[in-house]
């Protein structure tokens, strides 16, 4: 079977869930460790703890891309991983900077990176899904313009929240500041709809007939 050119705006659709993926690996990056330090971890301690973040991906990824490829269902192709990982990863988010111990902290990064990936894989797979041949290059420099995109801002958030609206950036002892806070609030805000209302354009896309060579 041939596989129908896309336009401009499908593939932008098709690739826009990257913007909230990135935001949420971007903020997690930036803040994760400083969000630990403020717990309790002892700086030494702080790349075990991170150590959650490849051992997550070199599990979940392999296994979700597995089961994604032979899932196609009333809500569409792969569209249950989407929403499922939407909504698993945008309650991590929110919940991580107000994690109560350094244990719990540890916890909600497994299941904040897991349900990124999730979500993630699937995503990946729509460029070789969808396009044909000589539109792959375009497909994947989308990818890359929401995964810079979402990592430039998301990484920037904290600054943002300090220098632009005066939120601080300091807090109590075992506190984590309110500008910390209130990024990943946004992030998880800004993740679930990219991911999830994604996947309806994606739907409309795949109840295009492809014709048949």
């Amino acid at each position: 079977m041939s596989k129908p050119r896309l336009s401009f705006w499908q593939i932008w659709n098709m690739s826009f869930g990257f913007l909230g993926i990135q935001f949420g690996f971007a903020l997690q990056n930036a803040n994760v460790s400083r969000i630990f330090e403020t717990l309790g971890a002892n700086i030494d301690a702080i790349p075990l703890l991170w150590i959650a973040a490849p051992v997550t991906g070199l599990i979940v990824q392999p296994i979700i891309g597995h089961m994604s490829d032979k899932t196609w269902n009333r809500l569409g192709r792969r569209r249950p991983f989407f929403l499922v990982g939407a909504i698993l990863a945008s309650v991590a988010i929110i919940f991580m900077p107000n994690s109560p111990a350094l244990w719990v902290a540890a916890g909600m990064l497994w299941i904040m990176d897991a349900s990124i990936n999730i979500s993630m894989e699937p995503f990946r797979a729509f460029v070789g899904d969808m396009l044909p041949s000589e539109q792959r290059t375009n497909g994947f420099a989308m990818q890359s313009f929401f995964i810079g995109t979402g990592a430039v801002i998301a990484s920037a958030l904290p600054y943002m929240m300090t220098n632009w609206f005066g939120i601080p950036n300091t807090a109590p002892a075992g506190e984590i500041p309110d500008s910390v806070k209130y990024s990943f609030y946004i992030g998880g805000v800004v993740f679930f709809p990219c991911c999830s209302l994604d996947g309806y354009f994606i739907k409309r896309i795949f109840s295009r007939r492809i014709e048949k060579v």
